[in-house]
């Protein structure tokens, strides 16, 4: 279809989508700071703005696949850059924090459209070879994204202004949109397929009503009527999700699979991962601007060392990391992740400086880049072939998930441990005793889920994924996300 170079102008039109969408997940961890003295937000809603991306995110991506088999793949990637770009317009635009929120809800919702239809269009664009190193290149972008968003994150808020971190996604989405529309081709996955509307809804009122709920107890108390209905509406809704998933003739997630106990416990490890891994940077990222006084750059720059650890592993372990029984690199990944933030609570204390972080990144680095990668191909080799497109969507919504209920809950023991600080604690002293125990929250869940993926999940997987990991299965989205697990994609977002 194509010849000589013009042939990988698919690749670039479609990771250039991937790595914008990866990149405004952490993109605004250095510009919380600015953005609240900019729009005078409150905590919670610096919160909202980095949480209600991903959750949208999270709710709409399978239900964004079903629709990309069945209108065209090609088609949604295209409206789904649309709706991206319109979104970061208002959110560089919004004159208050409600606007904001909002408009990183619809970003999200254009993200879910770009994420679910990135692998199909791969699969469908390369063949043989190429698609190999067409993967690798889309794996390699996204674990760059996770290390390149919050220094760009910083340099666009230092030197031009906080809002120029949305504004910047306007010309790279133009690009992407005008080469996607010049070099890929439509491509369908099943058309009989049925949008499961009201599985979606149900999920996405669950995850909606128990972040919010999360978030409110931490503020208002957890006997509260406001907390306690919420997280009332987010157990019907959970129930809701369950009578519609087991009716539905094309569910969004095949409840079946939740039987088998390694693919279980691998979405509880996706989501405990993301929780784990990521969202306590943010806590570390208004420590250093606020307290210790790091331009957004340095702030940046100061959680670097646990992308690089992530991306150094999965470019040189990569191989070696897919020969072993999966839930190896999995497990023994999860507890370096623990390891990291457990490292910060021993050394953290009222004098310290940004580089008492540098060990415990580099920690949670290893384990990231060690486990991530190893992580989707092993949940596509514990589902049968035919649910590999399902079981990389849910995979990916779990970890999703797993960062927006991170936020929620760290957000929570951040403040409370501000707050039990006592009132007469100097600001450096209260931030320091919230991000101590927030590090300490982070460290013991993730130690917690590698126990269990090393308890409960067996090789079996591993002989089943194999096929799938070389890239060689055409079950839809499954080869994909199996050549892309041997790069680095795990170092991608939060």
């Amino acid at each position: 279809m194509h010849n000589g170079r013009s042939k990988w102008w698919p690749l670039v039109a479609i990771t250039l989508g991937n790595f914008m969408l990866l990149v405004d997940v952490t993109i605004v961890n250095t510009a919380l700071p600015r953005i609240a003295d900019g729009l005078g937000a409150s905590f919670t809603s610096l919160q909202w703005v980095m949480d209600i991306y991903a959750l949208a995110l999270a709710a709409l991506l399978m239900a964004a696949g079903s629709a990309a088999d069945l209108y065209g793949r090609r088609r949604l990637y295209v409206a789904g850059l649309g709706v991206f770009a319109l979104a970061s317009l208002a959110c560089g635009l919004a004159p208050d924090e409600g606007v904001l929120i909002a408009a990183r809800a619809v970003q999200g919702a254009g993200a879910a459209a770009m994420f679910a239809t990135n692998t199909p269009l791969l699969m469908a664009a390369y063949q043989g070879r190429d698609r190999g190193v067409a993967f690798g290149i889309w794996g390699g972008t996204s674990g760059a994204a996770a290390a390149v968003g919050p220094v760009l994150g910083g340099v666009l808020t230092q030197y031009v202004d906080w809002r120029a971190i949305f504004l910047v996604n306007l010309p790279l989405t133009a690009v992407a949109v005008w080469i996607t529309l010049r070099s890929v081709q439509e491509s369908h996955g099943d058309r009989t397929a049925r949008i499961d509307w009201p599985g979606a809804g149900a999920f996405t009122l669950c995850a909606g009503a128990l972040t919010y709920g999360l978030m409110r107890g931490g503020e208002e108390g957890w006997t509260e009527s406001g907390t306690l209905s919420s997280l009332a509406v987010a157990v019907v809704a959970l129930l809701a999700f369950v009578v519609v998933e087991r009716r539905a003739r094309k569910p969004l997630l095949d409840l079946g699979l939740l039987r088998r106990p390694t693919f279980a416990v691998l979405m509880a490890a996706a989501l405990l991962l993301q929780a784990a891994a990521f969202p306590y940077l943010t806590y570390v990222g208004l420590w250093v601007q606020n307290i210790l006084g790091l331009s957004p750059v340095m702030a940046g720059v100061a959680v670097l060392p646990m992308a690089v650890a992530s991306m150094a592993v999965g470019m040189l372990g990569g191989r070696f990391l897919h020969r072993l029984a999966p839930q190896l690199p999995i497990g023994i990944g999860l507890l370096l992740i623990g390891a990291g933030p457990l490292l910060h609570v021993l050394l953290l204390n009222d004098d310290s400086n940004w580089p008492v972080l540098v060990p415990g990144l580099l920690v949670s680095g290893l384990g990231i880049g060690m486990s991530m990668p190893v992580l989707v191909s092993a949940a596509l080799g514990a589902a049968p072939p035919q649910r590999a497109g399902m079981a990389s969507g849910a995979v990916n919504t779990f970890r999703q998930l797993g960062y927006a209920l991170g936020i929620a809950v760290l957000g929570t023991v951040f403040a409370q441990g501000l707050r039990s600080a006592g009132a007469h604690a100097a600001p450096g002293t209260a931030y320091v005793h919230g991000l101590a125990r927030v590090s300490l929250v982070a460290g013991v869940v993730a130690v917690a889920a590698g126990l269990l993926v090393l308890a409960v999940v067996r090789n079996r997987a591993a002989d089943r994924a194999a096929p799938v990991a070389a890239g060689a299965a055409g079950t839809g989205a499954a080869a994909g996300d199996g050549t892309a697990a041997r790069t680095p994609v795990g170092a991608d977002h939060g």
